[in-house]
């Protein structure tokens, strides 16, 4: 039986029977067999089987999707979006806010998917499938949609889990397409004067992943860009708060549209590197007309597309709130921690990396490792990362030898310790490790000749490395993504180091050079190494690593990111008199700074002065509270860092939570924050960390709450409780 036609005799028996009792249905033809046993059995369940095939899906672990007629109806109980079938080729019916008790009808008569004009569609196809919940993802519930334009094989996973209220639809494409629509966005420069209706239309589409059309002129709307290369870059986020219009591209991986009639609205998420570096990127991510939101670029050209393969676009994420900017920021963030579990074992953790003091692989060996295990151990590290240089293959930055990356498997030994410098493997280094209380982990550099055509040797070898010492945490350097087949072949070499690994495998994903995944994709992998900063340079400065996780906080989990903190003492004097000089903090404050994040000691222990080493009890003070501030909602609060301000972050759990206040090198001994508190409640405040007293108080306008430190470059770590 065709696709298309196994769906129409499923509807036409849906039809007939749906409302039904299943004995009900069976009954007439037991009446018919009474003297066999046997075969009213086998009628039994084969008739059973095929009523339970057909029925639709039932509410599983709180998410539902049926197929009634020709209606679609996904949902859970914090959303639900309808689709009219249109043979698979689906277009959004409504968008409902189930909590909010918002209904959004969508006025688009098109599919909600666009890729070319042209042939009408074919052998729709619908099943539904459950996602079992493992180490990494919690269970999910996908609606499978796949239809057939002209030689182009389309399908579309609508994936949904209980605990948010969003939906992520992932598009794949297989066949044989001519050309994927495209292009820059027209420039309203070179439109004409408008004196008619007709002149108001703008000819010219691009691929559109998802899209809406929804009522209302009142709209208030935010793309954010993000930026990547953080070697090269020091912002990292950019917003673009717009009242839509006449059509317009807008560049972004997040699009927030508020109305402010219903005081509710939607985000679109699009998961896929930041603007600059997509694949296939036609130089929008999304397009806006009055009430009418797409999102753009597919991350495939028409050459990607395989007649045997599926080739996966970029996810679209769409998620829906009502009320103001913490309910948005808040449904975006309860998305974005349904993407991977945060267990403590494994994903939370205090750093050492002894790169941050540029002896590059110059000091790397047995003996410097346990001297720094040694080290590390009074500061309280949990995960200790031998960089570059534990490996017997020499990289370009080397400075012991003028290595390479190119064919790194002509040498079959690469990634095995280097004998010279652990002449018994990493098996005493792992064992001193594991006696202190530390796990090891290691840098790791895929080959990237041929699009990563080697991607298997590459697995192949971080799960020797787990089955030989147990190490599972890699710090992944040097990516370079220029295509979707290197993009295809580095996820599985992902997926297959974790399932060699019962995924327990952690990558810490750097971002600081070439085409990577940015802060989208990837993430359900590990976290995220943000940004190498050092004082030889002078391009280490507190408030600077301060205001990039903050200014990230509110668009991106700040425990999927890690932010380093640098030995204070080295290079002082390359500052001189600069009053936002790293020597200008305490060391405690610099660990503070990275708190809200995956802290990173950007050092070698052995060179710190012993008084650095005092660190060690506000670190295990910090551990034992470690996953519970991450598992909040982490926010920012008060003013952007600036040197001078009053800043810091929240982390929310329902009636409680934590604060962490910095006042910079500013005058005021008492500052005034507005938090995501709401207006005139009570709150207990406990400190925890640094120099802040308890106190009572009930917070102003805006949540505002009062705090009082007694120094410049101070901070606080605070516990709050709602006091009902």
């Amino acid at each position: 039986m065709t696709a298309i036609n196994y769906e129409i005799g499923r509807r036409g028996f849906l039809q007939r029977f749906g409302n039904l009792r299943p004995q009900v249905i069976l009954m007439p033809f037991f009446a018919k067999i009474k003297s066999n046993l046997t075969v009213r059995l086998y009628i039994f369940s084969l008739l059973l089987l095929l009523l339970v095939g057909c029925l639709p899906c039932a509410a599983q672990d709180g998410c539902y999707s049926r197929l009634d007629q020709d209606t679609l109806t996904i949902g859970n109980q914090f959303i639900e979006r309808k689709f009219l079938w249109n043979k698979g080729n689906v277009i959004t019916h409504s968008l409902s806010d189930k909590k909010g008790r918002k209904v959004w009808l969508n006025k688009l008569k098109s599919p909600d998917f666009y890729i070319q004009a042209g042939t009408a569609t074919q052998n729709g196809h619908y099943e539904v499938l459950m996602r079992k919940e493992n180490a990494i993802h919690i269970s999910a519930q996908e609606t499978i949609i796949s239809f057939t334009i002209g030689r182009l094989d389309i399908k579309r996973v609508y994936r949904i889990n209980a605990q948010s209220a969003s939906i992520a639809c992932e598009t794949y494409l297989r066949g044989q397409l001519a050309g994927i629509a495209g292009g820059q966005g027209i420039n309203a420069a070179d439109q004409k004067n408008i004196e008619f209706t007709e002149d108001m239309k703008v000819n010219g589409y691009t691929a559109i992943i998802d899209q809406l059309k929804l009522d209302g002129f009142h709209w208030q709307v935010k793309a954010v860009e993000f930026f990547d290369v953080t070697d090269w870059n020091n912002n990292f986020v950019q917003e673009n708060k717009f009242i839509p219009y006449r059509k317009k591209s807008y560049r972004g991986n997040l699009l927030f549209a508020h109305n402010q009639e219903k005081e509710a609205g939607f985000f679109f998420l699009k998961e896929a590197p930041g603007a600059a570096t997509q694949l296939a990127y036609g130089g929008q991510d999304f397009t806006n007309e009055f009430g009418h939101f797409a999102v753009n670029g597919l991350g495939l050209n028409a050459s990607d597309v395989r007649q045997d393969e599926w080739r996966k676009a970029y996810t679209v994420v769409l998620g829906v709130y009502s009320g103001q900017e913490f309910n948005q920021l808040q449904a975006l963030r309860g998305y974005q921690k349904t993407i991977r579990k945060n267990e403590p074992q494994r994903d939370e953790m205090v750093m050492m990396n002894t790169w941050g003091d540029r002896s590059q692989d110059a000091k790397v060996n047995e003996k410097f490792s346990l001297l720094e295990l040694d080290a590390a151990a009074k500061l309280g590290i949990t995960h200790f990362q031998i960089d570059d240089g534990w490996q017997q293959g020499k990289s370009p930055n080397s400075a012991l030898a003028k290595g390479s990356f190119k064919n790194i498997w002509d040498n079959p030994n690469y990634w095995k310790p280097d004998a010279a410098k652990y002449p018994n493997g990493l098996g005493p280094v792992v064992k001193r490790g594991k006696a202190l209380g530390i796990e090891i982990c290691l840098w790791f550099n895929p080959s990237i000749q041929h699009d990563y055509a080697d991607w298997e040797k590459d697995a192949s070898a971080m799960a020797e490395l787990y089955r030989m010492y147990g190490i599972r945490t890699f710090k992944i350097d040097g990516l370079s993504i220029p295509n979707k087949q290197s993009e295809i072949n580095l996820t599985k070499m992902f997926n297959k180091v974790l399932s060699e690994t019962e995924n327990q495998a952690v990558f810490n994903l750097d971002a600081t050079a070439g085409r990577r995944g940015g802060y989208h994709l990837f993430t359900e992998y590990g976290n995220i190494f943000l940004e190498n900063r050092y004082t030889d340079w002078q391009n280490y400065y507190p408030y600077w690593t301060l205001r990039n996780l903050w200014q990230l906080s509110k668009y991106v989990p700040p425990e999927k990111l890690q932010i380093e903190f640098l030995n204070k003492w080295r290079n002082a004097d390359k500052y001189g008199s600069d009053p936002f000089a790293p020597s200008s903090y305490t060391f405690e404050y610099l660990f503070a700074i990275t708190m809200a994040a995956q802290p990173l000691a950007w050092f070698e222990g052995t060179g710190l002065p012993k008084e650095a080493l005092q660190l060690g009890e506000s670190v295990a003070k910090y551990k034992k509270l470690q996953h519970d501030f991450h598992q909040g909602t982490i926010l920012p609060i008060g003013e952007e860092p600036s040197g001078k301000s009053w800043t810091g972050f929240q982390s929310i759990h329902q009636d409680r939570g934590y604060f962490i206040v910095f006042r910079e090198n500013t005058p005021e001994g008492t500052g005034i924050l507005e938090t995501w508190l709401p207006e005139k409640v009570k709150i207990q405040l406990k400190p925890l960390l640094g120099n802040g007293k308890p106190v009572i108080q009930t917070t102003g306008r805006k949540g505002a709450l009062k705090v009082t430190l007694p120094a410049v470059n101070d901070f606080v770590m605070y516990s709050y409780t709602i006091l009902k």
